[in-house]
């Protein structure tokens, strides 16, 4: 069975279309995939700054406490 000039073209045709759909479904999962990853270091950073601001509070409970009790800086 030999295929006429019209049907190669239509298959080749398919092949491309096909081939141009794969990619943007990859490129769609990979935009996804950026935003979590955005989200993610957003949730990071969000963290690390409370985590900053509780080591914060501790410093200087740790002053006060070194003042009131007249302890030695350990620096």
């Amino acid at each position: 069975m030999v295929m006429q000039a019209g049907q190669m073209d239509a298959v080749i045709l398919s092949i491309i279309i096909g081939t141009l759909a794969a990619i943007v479904y990859c490129l769609r999962v990979l935009v996804i995939m950026e935003r979590r990853v955005a989200r993610m270091d957003e949730n990071i950073v969000r963290i690390t700054e409370r985590i900053f601001r509780e080591e914060l509070k501790i410093e200087r409970e740790e002053r006060k406490l070194e003042t009131k009790f007249g302890a030695k800086k350990k620096r």
